[in-house]
């Protein structure tokens, strides 16, 4: 029986995007700026858009949040990212209107190939429709769409696509129940 080789992973195929300099800039601007306690909403999606994120207006990125890499992320009109979220956007993330991502989310576009002895990287882009809400320490895994208006509950996990208008709970994520908006 096999077993798994850390010794022989091998990502070289993956590109993240951006010039050496660039992410090694990204980096510190992230740590001081967004992974911190600074609060100011405007200043951080201008660090975005400078760092070639598209970001519409409205947008609220509370304190304490980790963006992987701003050149593969899209964010639509009126979006509010709490405290504590992680975007690990090794691929493309986008994320449509009015869009609530609840504090400590995780939205993970990287996995690993544990069936393979060289634990091979495994990208997939997200989407996050419009008026899609992650609840508070969630995980959307990588590859998933969040169609519109789905709701991934508390502490769930999105292995597959949501549903419109569905709302989704557990780990893996099940719809529990449709959403009705008033």
């Amino acid at each position: 029986m096999n077993s798994t080789n850390l010794s022989k992973f091998n990502n070289t195929f993956y590109k993240p995007g951006g010039n050496m300099l660039t992410r090694f800039l990204w980096y510190f601007t992230n740590v001081i700026w967004f992974n911190s306690a600074f609060p100011i909403s405007f200043i951080k999606v201008f660090l975005l858009r400078l760092y070639g994120a598209k970001i519409g207006s409205g947008v609220v990125i509370k304190p304490r949040v980790s963006i992987k890499y701003p050149w593969k992320l899209a964010i639509g009109n009126n979006v509010w990212i709490g405290e504590q979220v992680w975007i690990d956007n090794l691929a493309q993330v986008t994320i449509g209107d009015n869009v609530c991502i609840s504090q400590g989310a995780m939205l993970l576009c990287g996995n690993h190939d544990y069936k393979k002895q060289t634990f091979d990287l495994v990208l997939g882009g997200i989407v996050l429709e419009d008026g899609v809400w992650i609840g508070a320490k969630a995980i959307v895994c990588p590859g998933i769409t969040c169609h519109s208006h789905s709701v991934l509950a508390v502490n769930s996990v999105a292995t597959s696509n949501l549903e419109s208008y569905k709302i989704y709970q557990g780990n893996p994520a099940v719809i529990v129940r449709d959403r009705i908006i008033q």
